[in-house]
């Protein structure tokens, strides 16, 4: 056991608060990480303001990266010391995890969602009172999580933490939608709606891959710009006229839509910007969205759901980390740093548009 600072959130909707609590040690397959580094993402905040009143207080974070402090006596691939990402549990034994989709684990709401390990134990406490942990597999807003092994990535020790943190999951869930479930031709259209962090990690992807043109699309003016630093040949505002310029730019529409917002009027708009047998992808969270069958029928369009890319982190988080070195990923030009103390004001900062990616280190 061993003392931590966690930021807590007591009920839904509450601000994360920073209490004192205690970790249990790592069980046979579990690792102990001191974090240096954590991303915010839009799904800590979405789940924190519906997360259910019964797993209150709860520990969100999701994008941890640090070191290995101690591992459990059936841990393999990892060793004290070593440098990891820590990304989503999953079991490693259903038919999706032996076939490489460890994303759509048939265990993946009781190891990531349910407010503690799958036997339903937490290794956090609160003045004795079990807290609510394991949000994907290691709630890392935190300065320590025990993390199942099967959540750890092992990453270069001269990576920058604040860097290998987004990977776990806003990196490869724009990326690896990309990568692995649409794999563009090179030369073939692909647009993004919506340039914050998972959308520009498909940008990136997307630019890397060779495709042409990429097109992002997205209200804020600053986010635009990047997108074209980045490799867009185009930046639109979300306004009047969208669909009509998505086609003009794409040459009568484009192979490829990621669909970041969650937005439902920007994936009917989608629908719209695709030419024949196009592909889109929905990666945001939102609710309900209609779309016109005839319409899809017409097109033959071909609609994904998308949840962390697909992703097979031991696979993709290197793939990553090599694109990263060459120039062609640089997930860094998204970043701006928080101590975790300053966690409200990385929030704050995520709200108002002003930051992309809020990385909280660790002193």
């Amino acid at each position: 056991m061993r003392h931590v600072r966690a930021a807590v959130t007591e009920e839904p909707g509450a601000p994360f608060a920073l209490r004192d609590a205690d970790l249990e040690d790592p069980r046979p397959c579990e690792v102990l990480v001191r974090m240096a580094a954590v991303g915010v993402c839009h799904t800590d905040l979405v789940m924190r303001d519906t997360w259910p009143r019964q797993l209150t207080p709860m520990v969100f974070g999701h994008e941890g990266a640090g070191r290995v402090e101690v591992v459990g006596a059936e841990v393999t691939g990892v060793e004290p010391g070593d440098h990891v990402c820590l990304t989503f549990a999953s079991c490693g034994a259903c038919d999706q995890c032996v076939a490489g989709h460890p994303a759509y684990c048939l265990a993946a709401r009781a190891r990531n969602f349910s407010g503690g390990r799958a036997d339903g134990t937490t290794p956090l406490s609160l003045d004795g009172t079990p807290l609510h942990a394991g949000f994907f597999g290691q709630s890392s807003f935190a300065t320590h999580a025990v993390v199942d092994q099967r959540g750890v990535v092992k990453v270069p020790s001269d990576l920058p933490s604040a860097v290998a943190a987004p990977l776990g999951c806003s990196g490869q869930t724009g990326a690896g939608t990309v990568l692995n479930r649409l794999r563009p031709e090179p030369g073939s259209s692909l647009v993004v709606l919506g340039a914050g962090g998972v959308g520009l990690s498909a940008l990136m992807a997307a630019v890397a891959l060779g495709c042409d043109p990429v097109v992002a699309v997205d209200p804020v003016a600053a986010r635009r710009v990047l997108a074209t630093e980045l490799g867009a040949k185009a930046a639109l505002a979300p306004g009047g006229g969208l669909v009509a310029a998505l086609r003009d730019l794409t040459g009568g529409g484009a192979h490829h839509v990621v669909e970041t917002t969650g937005r439902p009027e920007m994936a009917r708009r989608a629908v719209g910007v695709l030419r024949p047998r196009g592909e889109l992808a929905l990666l945001g969270l939102g609710g309900e969205v209609t779309f016109d069958v005839m319409g899809l029928l017409a097109k033959g369009v071909r609609v994904h759901g998308v949840i962390e890319g697909d992703s097979d982190p031991g696979r993709l988080i290197p793939e990553l980390i090599g694109l990263h070195r060459r120039g062609l990923f640089p997930v860094d030009r998204l970043i701006t740093t928080f101590p975790f103390e300053d966690i409200g004001s990385a929030v704050a900062a995520m709200g108002d548009g002003s930051v992309i990616k809020p990385v909280l280190t660790f002193a």
